[in-house]
Protein backbone atom coordinates (compact mmCIF):
# COMPACT_ATOMS: atom_id res chain seq x y z
CA UNK A 1 0.00 0.00 0.00
CA UNK A 2 1.33 3.41 -0.86
CA UNK A 3 2.62 5.55 1.96
CA UNK A 4 2.37 9.23 1.14
CA UNK A 5 3.70 12.22 2.97
CA UNK A 6 3.31 14.85 0.27
CA UNK A 7 3.78 18.36 1.64
CA UNK A 8 1.77 19.84 -1.22
CA UNK A 9 -1.74 18.57 -0.54
CA UNK A 10 -3.00 17.15 2.73
CA UNK A 11 -5.63 14.44 2.19
CA UNK A 12 -8.38 16.44 3.86
CA UNK A 13 -7.71 19.60 1.87
CA UNK A 14 -8.82 18.43 -1.54
CA UNK A 15 -12.27 16.92 -2.25
CA UNK A 16 -12.32 13.24 -3.13
CA UNK A 17 -14.02 13.86 -6.47
CA UNK A 18 -11.27 16.23 -7.58
CA UNK A 19 -8.63 13.66 -6.62
CA UNK A 20 -10.55 10.99 -8.54
CA UNK A 21 -10.65 13.19 -11.62
CA UNK A 22 -6.91 13.71 -11.35
CA UNK A 23 -6.34 9.96 -11.14
CA UNK A 24 -8.56 9.41 -14.16
CA UNK A 25 -6.42 11.94 -16.01
CA UNK A 26 -3.27 9.96 -15.26
CA UNK A 27 -2.09 11.55 -12.01
CA UNK A 28 -1.13 8.52 -9.88
CA UNK A 29 0.06 10.77 -7.03
CA UNK A 30 -3.56 11.81 -6.49
CA UNK A 31 -4.44 8.18 -5.81
CA UNK A 32 -1.68 8.02 -3.22
CA UNK A 33 -3.45 10.86 -1.42
CA UNK A 34 -6.69 8.88 -1.43
CA UNK A 35 -4.83 5.86 -0.06
CA UNK A 36 -3.32 7.95 2.69
CA UNK A 37 -6.74 9.36 3.57
CA UNK A 38 -8.62 6.05 3.69
CA UNK A 39 -6.07 3.33 4.43
CA UNK A 40 -6.89 3.16 8.13
CA UNK A 41 -10.63 2.88 7.46
CA UNK A 42 -10.07 0.17 4.88
CA UNK A 43 -7.75 -1.76 7.19
CA UNK A 44 -10.30 -1.56 9.99
CA UNK A 45 -13.08 -2.68 7.68
CA UNK A 46 -11.15 -5.63 6.26
CA UNK A 47 -10.08 -6.52 9.78
CA UNK A 48 -13.71 -7.35 10.50
CA UNK A 49 -13.44 -10.15 7.92
CA UNK A 50 -9.74 -11.10 8.03
CA UNK A 51 -8.41 -11.31 11.57
CA UNK A 52 -4.73 -11.97 10.94
CA UNK A 53 -3.03 -8.56 10.84
CA UNK A 54 -0.42 -9.24 8.14
CA UNK A 55 -3.04 -10.99 6.03
CA UNK A 56 -5.38 -8.05 6.55
CA UNK A 57 -2.72 -5.66 5.25
CA UNK A 58 -2.21 -7.77 2.13
CA UNK A 59 -5.94 -7.81 1.42
CA UNK A 60 -6.17 -4.05 1.96
CA UNK A 61 -3.35 -3.49 -0.51
CA UNK A 62 -5.14 -5.71 -3.00
CA UNK A 63 -8.35 -3.72 -2.48
CA UNK A 64 -6.59 -0.44 -3.22
CA UNK A 65 -4.98 -1.97 -6.31
CA UNK A 66 -8.40 -3.11 -7.55
CA UNK A 67 -9.80 0.35 -6.86
CA UNK A 68 -6.98 1.95 -8.81
CA UNK A 69 -7.59 -0.32 -11.78
CA UNK A 70 -11.33 0.36 -11.66
CA UNK A 71 -11.01 4.12 -11.17
CA UNK A 72 -12.09 4.80 -14.73
CA UNK A 73 -15.53 3.37 -13.93
CA UNK A 74 -16.17 5.72 -11.00
CA UNK A 75 -18.77 8.29 -12.09
CA UNK A 76 -19.33 10.15 -8.85
CA UNK A 77 -22.86 8.78 -8.39
CA UNK A 78 -21.96 7.86 -4.80
CA UNK A 79 -19.38 9.05 -2.30
CA UNK A 80 -15.88 7.80 -3.13
CA UNK A 81 -15.56 5.99 0.19
CA UNK A 82 -18.88 4.22 -0.36
CA UNK A 83 -17.51 2.95 -3.67
CA UNK A 84 -14.17 2.02 -2.10
CA UNK A 85 -15.98 0.31 0.78
CA UNK A 86 -17.79 -2.02 -1.63
CA UNK A 87 -14.52 -2.94 -3.33
CA UNK A 88 -12.84 -3.62 0.03
CA UNK A 89 -15.70 -5.83 1.23
CA UNK A 90 -15.75 -7.80 -2.02
CA UNK A 91 -11.97 -8.21 -1.92
CA UNK A 92 -12.10 -9.49 1.66
CA UNK A 93 -14.91 -11.93 0.88
CA UNK A 94 -13.16 -13.18 -2.26
CA UNK A 95 -9.99 -13.68 -0.23
CA UNK A 96 -11.81 -15.79 2.34
CA UNK A 97 -13.51 -17.85 -0.36
CA UNK A 98 -10.19 -18.44 -2.14
CA UNK A 99 -8.75 -19.80 1.11
CA UNK A 100 -11.71 -22.08 1.76
CA UNK A 101 -13.09 -19.91 4.51
CA UNK A 102 -16.72 -18.92 4.63
CA UNK A 103 -17.34 -15.16 4.41
CA UNK A 104 -19.93 -13.61 6.74
CA UNK A 105 -23.46 -13.81 5.39
CA UNK A 106 -24.17 -10.20 6.39
CA UNK A 107 -22.17 -7.41 4.81
CA UNK A 108 -20.66 -4.72 7.03
CA UNK A 109 -22.08 -1.28 6.34
CA UNK A 110 -19.73 1.58 5.65
CA UNK A 111 -20.68 3.12 8.99
CA UNK A 112 -19.49 0.02 10.86
CA UNK A 113 -15.85 0.22 9.77
CA UNK A 114 -14.16 1.11 13.03
CA UNK A 115 -10.87 2.87 13.26
CA UNK A 116 -9.66 5.28 15.91
CA UNK A 117 -6.62 6.88 14.31
CA UNK A 118 -3.69 6.87 16.68
CA UNK A 119 -1.17 6.63 13.86
CA UNK A 120 -0.60 10.38 14.01
CA UNK A 121 1.24 9.86 17.29
CA UNK A 122 3.89 7.90 15.45
CA UNK A 123 4.27 9.69 12.12
CA UNK A 124 7.33 11.67 13.13
CA UNK A 125 9.63 8.73 12.36
CA UNK A 126 9.49 5.70 10.10
CA UNK A 127 12.04 3.28 11.57
CA UNK A 128 11.15 -0.43 11.60
CA UNK A 129 10.68 -0.26 15.36
CA UNK A 130 8.24 2.63 15.03
CA UNK A 131 6.36 0.84 12.28
CA UNK A 132 5.99 -2.24 14.49
CA UNK A 133 4.75 -0.06 17.31
CA UNK A 134 2.24 1.66 15.01
CA UNK A 135 0.91 -1.71 13.88
CA UNK A 136 0.59 -2.90 17.47
CA UNK A 137 -1.31 0.27 18.38
CA UNK A 138 -3.70 -0.22 15.49
CA UNK A 139 -4.30 -3.85 16.46
CA UNK A 140 -4.96 -2.77 20.04
CA UNK A 141 -7.40 -0.10 18.90
CA UNK A 142 -9.29 -2.53 16.70
CA UNK A 143 -9.60 -5.00 19.56
CA UNK A 144 -10.64 -2.26 21.99
CA UNK A 145 -13.32 -0.90 19.66
CA UNK A 146 -14.61 -4.40 18.92
CA UNK A 147 -14.95 -5.06 22.66
CA UNK A 148 -17.05 -1.93 23.32
CA UNK A 149 -20.77 -2.25 24.04
CA UNK A 150 -22.74 -1.66 20.82
CA UNK A 151 -24.01 1.79 21.79
CA UNK A 152 -20.47 3.01 22.58
CA UNK A 153 -19.02 1.38 19.49
CA UNK A 154 -21.64 2.95 17.24
CA UNK A 155 -21.17 6.40 18.78
CA UNK A 156 -17.36 6.44 18.47
CA UNK A 157 -17.58 5.08 14.92
CA UNK A 158 -20.02 7.76 13.80
CA UNK A 159 -17.82 10.44 15.36
CA UNK A 160 -14.28 9.29 14.54
CA UNK A 161 -14.83 7.39 11.29
CA UNK A 162 -17.82 9.06 9.68
CA UNK A 163 -17.05 12.50 11.09
CA UNK A 164 -20.64 13.26 12.11
CA UNK A 165 -21.44 16.09 14.49
CA UNK A 166 -22.89 15.38 17.94
CA UNK A 167 -26.25 16.63 16.69
CA UNK A 168 -26.18 14.28 13.70
CA UNK A 169 -25.18 11.35 15.89
CA UNK A 170 -27.99 12.13 18.34
CA UNK A 171 -30.48 12.12 15.49
CA UNK A 172 -29.09 8.92 13.99
CA UNK A 173 -29.02 7.10 17.32
CA UNK A 174 -32.30 8.66 18.49
CA UNK A 175 -30.98 9.88 21.82
CA UNK A 176 -30.13 13.22 23.51
CA UNK A 177 -26.87 15.00 22.65
CA UNK A 178 -25.77 14.61 26.26
CA UNK A 179 -26.05 10.85 25.90
CA UNK A 180 -23.96 10.98 22.74
CA UNK A 181 -21.24 12.98 24.48
CA UNK A 182 -21.24 10.53 27.39
CA UNK A 183 -20.99 7.51 25.10
CA UNK A 184 -18.14 8.99 23.08
CA UNK A 185 -16.29 9.99 26.26
CA UNK A 186 -16.68 6.47 27.69
CA UNK A 187 -15.58 4.89 24.42
CA UNK A 188 -12.46 7.06 24.22
CA UNK A 189 -11.69 6.36 27.86
CA UNK A 190 -11.94 2.59 27.26
CA UNK A 191 -9.70 2.80 24.19
CA UNK A 192 -7.16 4.98 25.98
CA UNK A 193 -7.06 2.50 28.86
CA UNK A 194 -6.01 -0.23 26.42
CA UNK A 195 -3.51 2.03 24.66
CA UNK A 196 -1.86 3.58 27.72
CA UNK A 197 0.50 0.67 28.54
CA UNK A 198 1.77 0.63 24.95
CA UNK A 199 2.21 4.39 24.79
CA UNK A 200 3.93 4.47 28.18
CA UNK A 201 6.33 1.75 27.04
CA UNK A 202 6.99 3.61 23.80
CA UNK A 203 7.65 6.89 25.65
CA UNK A 204 10.09 5.17 28.02
CA UNK A 205 11.90 3.57 25.08
CA UNK A 206 12.25 6.91 23.32
CA UNK A 207 13.49 8.54 26.53
CA UNK A 208 16.19 5.90 26.97
CA UNK A 209 17.25 6.37 23.34
CA UNK A 210 17.99 10.07 23.85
Amino acid sequence: MAEVDSPEVAPSQEPDLELVRRVQNGDSAAFDLLVRKYQHRVLALIGRYVHDWSECQDVAQDAFLRAYRAMGSFRGESQFYTWLHRIAVNTAKNHLTAHNRRPPTDDIDAGEAEQYDVGTRLRDTDTPERELMRQELERTVMRAVEALPPELRDAITLREVEGLSYEEIAQKMDCPIGTVRSRIFRAREAIDTELRPLLDTDSATRERAR
